[in-house]
């Protein structure tokens, strides 16, 4: 069985740089197994970002220059 994506960091300047906050997101100390399980699906690309998680799977460069 396949591994789901890693949740990536970003910074809060490249964060703002983006415009994260337009995308879902949920409190980073919330599960993130429930939410790809209830809501984003298994293969969600997620970023954290200050105290919260952003799921980025509509832009994936995002997720992709995130480390």
């Amino acid at each position: 069985m396949a591994r789901p994506p890693r949740v990536k960091r970003i910074c809060i300047e490249e964060g703002e740089r983006v415009d994260i906050h337009r995308f879902p997101n949920f409190s980073a100390s919330g599960s993130v197994t429930g939410m790809r399980k209830l809501y984003y699906g298994k293969n969600a690309l997620l970023v954290r970002c200050g105290s919260f998680i952003y799921n980025v799977s509509s832009e994936p460069t995002i997720y992709e220059n995130a480390i």
